[in-house]
């Protein structure tokens, strides 16, 4: 898209932002123009999201200056942002779990009667819902929805609000590719309304389809500028992490083991006491990778609540190596070799107040070495968060650096770290790469096959296809807490797979 004779409806000049012991972003210039997407790319740390908090009013920069249609701005608080015209999905979602959709979605607005007409306000979500295929029930309560449900009301909170600048922050994370595709139509939509939109992602083929424009941030600084059409993932992901990224993994003919998980007809309800799950049968051997495919929120979260001991069955039993862990504790489940790598990594995964070392040990403190005779020996805590920093190439500071201070590509590193290393036999893994860069991603992936091939049971729940097919060796896939059928990856395709994520079982598609 040319820019040409027109004036940027967003500048960002200058922009440095500091936190202890880090500097984020330094001398950071940012333009955007009127009808344009622009992409944001870079490795985990590189200031990302960081850059965007400073223009949606979570941050304050230290230096820098901002423009919104020419006009230099304070932005202070979101609410700052929103009256501005600028809006943010972010990564970590910024919803009241108590509240409904409809509640969160109006919450704060400047203009709101004392006493809303909610029946017009759940129309009209539903209505916007409708018009971008991002259905949610407005009288639904945050915690009851899954992580990419949740992801829709924020998508939804700033269409609602009208928002002219529009920063996604990995939106697509929790997508599926059809969900993508309606996501890049909500966007051209708002750029042939004359608005805009900053989108990071760690997916090349959506900066490609996406943006008109690609800003590349390494350790902070902006390093290159380019128009998307003159470009390549290939030379985008070599970019951002210095390196030529391997986009396809070779996997090795293996023997598969002992059945490490099987369940047998289990059903479970959700969180409003509705079914979620309906006789799920299936079996992971040792050495083998099951995937899990489907659209959030038809049972991947209860699934994997099931298998980690969080949720109860309402039918159905689950044996994991053959022994009957069905309704046990989350510590039983633990001790029988489980490790969890969960869809929500800040409320599930990691303790932010707590340093990462000690996010490290989580697992492992109960047992030698980090404890003899009843007392944690913090040195060892320490060489064992070192060696694992070092080999899962966690960006931190130091080991005593808390958690909540990491971005949210190295928060996942450290959540895979500390699952791996405790892993005794079946990894239960739900979106591991979500929020990874490419690099990061290549990383987690050979991790996943590696493991496998080391005799490590896996169930992959992802809703990123290239992922599972590229990763496991079967592919079953959810549709209102059904199995829709399973295939092997080799025999998956996008549209095969796509019909069964819409609900039609792999039979009628063979027949």
């Amino acid at each position: 898209m040319s820019t040409e004779a027109k004036t940027p409806v967003l500048e960002m000049k200058g922009i440095t932002k500091r936190f202890p012991n880090v500097v984020a972003n330094e001398d950071v210039d940012v333009e955007l123009y009127p009808g344009e997407v622009l992409a944001l790319l870079g490795e985990n740390g590189a200031g990302k999201s960081t850059l965007m908090n400073v223009l949606a009013g979570m941050y304050r920069a230290d230096e820098g200056e901002i423009f919104i249609k020419g006009k230099r701005v304070e932005i202070d608080s979101p609410r700052d942002a929103m009256l501005l015209g600028v809006g943010m999905v972010h990564q970590n979602f910024m919803l009241v779990d108590t509240m409904t959709v409809a509640e969160n979605i109006i919450l704060g607005l400047p203009d709101l009667p004392f006493i809303p007409d909610m029946k017009d306000v759940h129309d009209r979500i539903r209505q916007l819902s409708e018009r971008y295929n991002l259905q949610v029930d407005p009288e639904s309560r945050i915690w009851q929805l899954s992580v990419g449900e949740q992801q829709r009301v924020e998508i939804l909170k700033l269409i609602y609000r009208g928002a002219e600048i529009l920063i996604l922050d990995e939106p697509t994370a929790v997508l599926t590719p059809q969900e993508s595709k309606e996501l890049n139509g909500i966007l051209e939509q708002m750029t042939r309304e004359g608005k805009s939109s900053i989108f990071i992602t760690h997916k090349m083929d959506e900066v490609i389809a996406f943006s008109d424009w690609v800003r590349v941030l390494n350790k902070g600084r902006l390093v290159t500028v380019k128009q998307t059409a003159t470009t390549s993932p290939q030379e985008l992901a070599r970019l951002m992490v210095g390196r030529d990224v391997l986009f396809r993994l070779e996997k090795k003919e293996r023997n598969l083991g002992e059945v490490a998980l099987e369940l047998s007809d289990v059903s479970a309800n959700d969180d409003k006491g509705l079914p979620a799950l309906s006789g799920i049968s299936f079996r992971i051997h040792s050495g083998e990778i099951i995937g899990i495919a489907g659209v959030a929120g038809n049972g991947q979260k209860q699934l994997v609540e099931i298998l980690t001991g969080l949720r109860n069955v309402s039918g159905g039993k689950v044996r994991i190596f053959n022994e009957d862990k069905t309704n046990k504790s989350p510590l039983d489940i633990i001790n029988s070799g489980v490790s969890h790598i969960p869809a929500d990594r800040i409320a599930r995964g990691v303790a932010g107040d707590m340093s990462v070392a000690n996010n490290l040990a989580m697992k492992c403190y109960r047992k030698p070495p980090l404890v003899q005779k009843g007392f944690l020996h913090p040195a060892r805590i320490l060489d064992l968060a070192r060696r694992m920093i070092d080999l899962f190439r966690i960006d931190t500071p130091t080991p005593q650096t808390h958690a909540k201070f990491l971005s949210g590509g190295n928060i996942q590193k450290t959540i895979l770290a500390r699952e791996i290393d405790a892993c005794r036999g079946l990894l239960v893994a739900a979106y591991p790469a979500r929020g990874l860069d490419v690099g990061a991603t290549e990383f987690v992936r050979k991790q996943m096959i590696e493991q496998s091939e080391a005799g490590t049971a896996i169930l992959l729940v992802s809703e990123d296809i290239e992922e599972l097919v590229t990763v496991a060796d079967r592919i079953a896939v959810l549709f209102e807490g059904k199995i829709m059928g399973i295939l092997p990856s080799s025999e998956a395709d996008t549209e095969t797979l796509g019909m069964m994520m819409a609900g039609v079982t792999l039979e009628e598609i063979t027949a």
